[in-house]
C-alpha cells in the first residue's frame, strides 16, 4: 500500500507518519507540506509544496496511492472566519480536486475533531467550516472517513508544531491516565490515530464519521 500524508511535521500528520512507516503493509509513504516533516526513512519520500492550492506539479509522485491521511489543522484564534476558511475548507476542496481527478478510488481519512459542526448552521465558527469540510468529502466520494478526535496524547516524540498547544500537552501528560479511564470516549493517542486510519483504509468501518470512541475501537481492531 502507498499512502500520502499531510500535515506530516504536526502531531496528529507526523503520529499518522510514524504508524504507516511501522507497518509492514505499507510500502511507501508521500508526505506532502510546505516544510519537511523531520524524518529519514527508507519507505518515506517527500515532496515540499510551495503552494498547496497546486499540486498538479507533482501529480506523478501522487498518481498511483491507495490512501491518503490529510492532517492539516490550524488554530481558530485571531482568525476571521474567511481567513480560517480558507486553510480549512478551501485548501481542502483544492487538494482532493486533484487526487479524486488522479484516482476516484482514492481511500481518504481527514482529521476534523470532536464537536465539528456537520450542519454547518451552529454558533460556533470553526466548527461549522469544518463541518463544511467534512460534508465535502462526504459528498464527493464513498472511501472517505471523518476523524475526530478530542484529547489526543502526543507520543513516539511527535509535537504540535504550535507552541500553546505543545505546551498543554506538555502540562496534561502525567494525568493522561486518569483522563482516560474518566472519560474513555474523549481521548485518545497519535498512534491509536494513525493506527485507526490504517484499519479503516485496509479492513473499512461500518460509520463515516469517528467519534474518539469509534477511533480508539478501531485502532485495536
Amino acid at each position: 500500500m502507498r499512502v500520502i500524508v499531510f500535515g506530516a511535521s504536526g502531531m496528529v500528520g507526523g503520529g499518522a507518519l510514524r504508524e504507516c512507516l511501522e507497518d509492514p503493509g505499507v510500502e511507501a509513504v508521500v508526505s506532502v507540506g510546505r516544510r519537511p516533516c523531520g524524518l529519514t526513512h527508507p519507505k518515506l519520500e517527500e515532496i515540499q509544496a510551495p503552494d498547496l492550492f497546486d499540486l498538479r506539479p507533482f501529480s506523478d509522485e501522487l498518481r498511483e496511492c491507495d490512501a491518503c491521511f490529510y492532517c492539516i489543522g490550524t488554530t481558530s484564534a485571531g482568525k476571521g472566519e474567511d481567513e480560517y476558511r480558507r486553510v480549512t475548507y478551501d485548501l481542502t476542496v483544492a487538494v482532493f480536486d486533484v487526487l479524486l481527478e488522479l484516482d476516484p478510488a482514492l481511500k481518504i481519512c481527514f482529521v476534523s475533531g470532536a464537536g465539528t459542526d456537520s450542519s454547518e448552521n451552529g454558533r460556533v465558527m470553526w466548527a461549522r467550516v469544518k463541518g463544511a469540510a467534512e460534508n465535502y468529502l462526504l459528498g464527493r466520494t464513498p472511501e472517505a472517513y471523518m476523524f475526530r478526535p478530542g484529547f489526543i496524547q502526543p507520543m513516539k516524540g511527535v509535537r504540535s508544531a504550535t507552541a500553546v498547544y505543545q505546551a498543554f500537552y506538555t502540562v496534561m501528560a502525567p494525568l493522561y491516565p486518569v483522563l482516560r479511564r474518566l472519560f474513555p470516549g474523549g481521548v485518545t493517542t497519535s498512534v491509536a490515530v494513525g493506527r485507526a486510519m490504517l484499519n479503516a483504509v485496509t479492513r473499512g468501518y461500518p460509520k463515516r464519521v469517528l467519534e474518539t470512541r469509534d477511533i480508539n475501537e478501531l485502532a485495536e481492531a
